[in-house]
Formats: C-alpha cells, structure tokens, sequence
C-alpha cells in the first residue's frame, strides 16, 4: 500500500509541475493558449498572472516532492499537508473559475490523500 500511495504523490507532484511549466513558460504558447482558450492577446495581457499560478504550482510539487524523500514522521506529515493543500486549492479552482479543476486537481488530490492516509 505504501508504494501505491507513494507512486500516486509522485503523480500528484508531477502534475503540478507540468502546470507549472504550462503556467510559467508556455502560457503564451499553443499548449497554455489551449490550456486557457485564450487567444494571443489575452494570454499575452495574462502572461504575469499565470506566472504567479505557476509558481504556485511549483511550490506544491515542491512540497509534495519533499514529503517523498524525507524520512518519516516527518515525510508523512509533509505529504498530508501539501496534499491538503492541492485539495483546498482543487476546489477553490473549481469553484471559482473552471469546475474541470475539480476533476484534474481536487479528486485525485483527495484521492492521493485517502490513499497516504491509509497506508501510513
């Protein structure tokens, strides 16, 4: 069970890094405008504001990537954490401005966790 629920936060994490990169470097490129729907000249008036999001992500998988290598109590505890926070963060998102959030973050975050939580 422990590799499974370590096998899904390394999922989790790289996820965030992907939208990260999406967010950070790519949003005014054909991957982030198609990530978006916005065309050139939104995504290009947005480009700071998805940078900030990106780094957001970052810090989640940042988080995430810490709670894999560090020994436990404490790499268990960091995984809760930071996977409380993509959770919060998932239904935020999808509540405030795409409901896709919620089945791209949020479940398998909530997912993830039940599945740390259960092996540890």
């Amino acid at each position: 069970m422990q590799t499974a629920a370590n096998v899904l936060v390394g999922l989790v994490a790289a996820f965030h890094v992907y939208v990260m990169v999406l967010e950070m470097f790519l949003w005014e490129r054909k991957p982030g405008r198609e990530l978006s729907g916005f065309d050139a000249d939104m995504a290009r008036a947005t480009a700071p504001l998805a940078a900030n999001q990106g780094l957001y992500n970052g810090f989640l998988a940042a988080g995430l990537i810490w709670g894999l290598i560090a020994a436990d109590p404490t790499g268990y505890r960091v995984q809760i954490f930071f996977l409380i926070c993509v959770v919060v963060a998932g239904v935020y998102g999808g509540a405030t401005a795409n409901r896709r959030i919620l089945f791209v973050q949020a479940l398998p975050g909530a997912v993830t966790l039940a599945a740390v939580l259960a092996a540890g």
